[in-house]
């Protein structure tokens, strides 16, 4: 696996000391104490040694020396015109980058407008999708979302999707892993691409993507040691297509801490270009 150029599906690139403006979207939902005022990242009790990548001259080249370091030659990151390092890094190193946008399901044809102006003026690659942080929250369901999965269909772009109960402490409802169901079989063009875990339903997410052939799943958030023992078995029978690996760097998890842990994941020598490279390149379309 070493001489692999892997494809890290969920990356954000640094833009403070603490990044903490990652999580203001979230704060209308949080109710606990510990969430509001302590926690750095609203899931911070699983993740014990967040990266701290402090102050930082350049960060965008931060993170391409993060990249490069691990032999990671393109990372996906979530796309916002509001952000300079995301702006840099869109200008300056699409080989390096490819974009995500989340957009707001609760805002309609606005949210469709506004993927089909990113997808033409700055060639995203998906849309993305945390159906318990929205509020109000959106289940993964609901018709609210139908509009942005036919956009999608249309455009020919994956939809990624956290599934399974949510880190930070908020209801789990929006993302049972049953909601998928009706979406796939709805839709049944639409790449949907599982973030996040799927527990504790990991069979049930093994079961779906046996079903449905655009079903897919990505490891973010996770570090290796803690891939669900359901979705290794998986990739290395008749799932081998559709696992591919996702990051969590800089919002919990290190790239020296995955990296260092990759190794000792029980994947079949002919799983690892798939796992780490070749699905998502079919999957996302990218020109490799």
């Amino acid at each position: 696996m070493k001489d692999i150029k892997a494809i890290d599906l969920m990356m954000g690139i640094p833009v403070s000391e603490n990044n903490t403006e990652w999580y203001d979207f979230i704060k209308p939902l949080l109710l606990d104490d510990e969430s509001l005022k302590m926690f750095k990242m609203p899931a911070q009790y699983m993740f014990h040694d967040i990266p701290k990548t402090g102050n930082q001259d350049d960060y965008v080249a931060h993170a391409i020396e993060q990249l490069d370091k691990h032999n990671i030659q393109m990372a996906q990151i979530g796309f916002s015109e509001h952000v300079p390092e995301i702006m840099n890094a869109w200008k300056n190193h699409k080989d390096r980058f490819f974009f995500d946008y989340s957009p707001n399901p609760n805002e309609g044809m606005k949210a469709v407008r506004e993927i089909k102006r990113l997808h033409t003026e700055f060639g995203i690659k998906a849309v993305s999708a945390f159906p318990s942080g929205i509020c109000p929250q959106v289940p993964i369901n609901d018709k609210k979302w139908y509009p942005i999965y036919a956009t999608c269909v249309e455009l020919d772009i994956a939809f990624n999707c956290c599934v399974g109960v949510p880190g930070p402490r908020l209801p789990m409802a929006p993302q049972k892993v049953e909601l998928i169901d009706e979406v796939c079989w709805f839709f049944p063009e639409l790449k949907f691409v599982m973030r996040h875990g799927a527990e504790p339903w990991e069979d049930l997410a093994v079961k779906l993507m046996i079903k449905y052939p655009n079903l897919y799943y990505s490891t973010s958030a996770f570090a290796p040691k803690h891939y669900p023992k359901a979705i290794i078995d998986y990739a290395n029978t008749r799932g081998a297509d559709k696992i591919m690996y996702a990051g969590y760097f800089p919002m919990g998890l290190s790239l020296e801490r995955i990296f260092n842990d990759l190794p000792n994941v029980p994947l079949k020598d002919e799983v690892w270009p798939k796992f780490l490279r070749e699905n998502a390149i079919k999957v996302y379309g990218l020109d490799l």
